[in-house]
């Protein structure tokens, strides 16, 4: 039988039903102090869509690789971008209070090419055995 996860001695559904000022106080630090103060007009948008979606399972995009991960945002799939594409986010309970963008990671692992003839205009001149 599984783990049920829990958060700080919440479960799940005890946490989607807690009003957001107390799943704040749960939150570390740094995010607390990011949602309190001023949310943007992206974030703000972001909940709006999060909330109407909810019941619609749909997939969400957004820029905002910044948002922290909240407990009613478990279960749906949030395309985030990372600079050159949005990479679907399938949110997971062990996943609130971490921020969206810790999930798309925006530099691809570089893949350098054989040396040979046509690699680097110093390769001319390796011989091919």
């Amino acid at each position: 039988m599984p783990k049920e996860f829990r958060y700080r001695g919440y479960t799940v559904e005890e946490l989607q039903e807690m009003p957001l000022e107390q799943v704040l106080a749960l939150l570390p630090s740094r995010q607390r102090r990011t949602l309190n103060r001023e949310l943007s007009h992206e974030k703000k948008r972001l909940i709006e869509r999060v909330r109407a979606s909810a019941s619609e399972g749909r997939a969400i995009k957004t820029h905002a690789r910044d948002m922290v991960i909240l407990p009613f945002m478990v279960g749906l799939t949030v395309n985030v971008y990372n600079g050159r594409e949005f990479v679907p986010v399938e949110v997971k309970p062990e996943m609130v209070g971490h921020y969206l963008g810790e999930y798309s990671n925006p530099i691809k692992k570089v893949v350098h090419g054989t040396p040979g003839i046509g690699a680097s205009r110093s390769s001319l001149y390796v011989p091919l055995k």
